[in-house]
């Protein structure tokens, strides 16, 4: 029943809206000018920002995720538009890809390096990257130093490396990346575009199950992730990190 019910809550979040593409193409504007680049969107979910990526660049871009649900969505779309020829969609895992070294000049990852850890990504999607290439994730970060132990015991079991800016660009050189430019989401982004939608599916879905207290207690427990994010928004958010990639081997 949990997961049911959370699908029902977080299923198709913010894929309606063209709002989150505004900073997709904020973080595009940050790289040097590309001819016809080769992209892999990892974790690309049903590929808004893949397609969007297509339209930006004029080149090749490919779509990894796990979930091929997402990616028949992706799929569909990619016909709808007319882009069979520049974007693919492939099936796989982020953590066992086997494109060969130096495929890609840009590796995108919005929201899916906490699968597998900051460093990590850094680390093991390095070698996809061509020489000079360039690596742009957006990631939850904490938007200021010491950040309550609340938040801090709710978010390190999720995503273990979470960081301030400051703390993922300090980590950037030792494994082979220079910064280029990064930028924070606003608060009111996440709330309005969010945790509010949350807050109203549960609202809702409170009616269609009351009485039956095993789904009551899931959506008790998903209000105050709701409430955890009201209390402590200054606190924690998301940023767009954009970097490239140098000489020399990493770590």
């Amino acid at each position: 029943m949990g997961i049911e019910i959370r699908r029902e809550i977080y299923q198709g979040l913010g894929e309606a809206s063209s709002i989150g593409l505004d900073f997709t193409r904020k973080a595009f504007q940050m790289l040097p000018a590309l001819t016809q680049p080769r992209i892999l969107d990892i974790g690309c979910g049903q590929g808004r920002a893949t397609l969007e990526l297509a339209r930006l660049s004029d080149g090749q871009v490919v779509g990894l995720d796990i979930d091929e649900a997402a990616l028949d969505v992706l799929s569909t779309q990619v016909e709808k538009e007319g882009l069979a020829d520049r974007v693919q969609a492939v099936h796989g895992s982020m953590a066992d890809m086997d494109f060969a070294d130096e495929s890609f000049d840009v590796i995108w990852a919005e929201g899916s390096v906490n699968a597998i850890g900051f460093g990590r990504a850094l680390r093991a999607w390095r070698r996809l990257i061509r020489p000079e290439g360039f690596l742009v994730i957006h990631e939850g970060a904490w938007l200021q130093p010491d950040p309550p132990r609340a938040i801090v015991e709710r978010w390190q079991p999720v995503f273990a490396d979470i960081n301030t800016v400051a703390g993922y660009v300090k980590q950037m050189p030792n494994y082979g990346y220079r910064l280029l430019g990064h930028f924070s989401l606003p608060e009111d982004f996440w709330w309005a575009n969010f945790y509010a939608l949350v807050e109203e599916r549960i609202r809702a879905l409170r009616e269609k199950y009351a009485g039956q207290p095993a789904a009551e207690e899931i959506l008790k427990q998903e209000q105050a992730e709701v409430d955890l994010y009201r209390e402590h928004a200054p606190w924690y958010g998301s940023a767009f990190l954009v970097m490239q990639k140098g000489s020399g081997n990493g770590t």
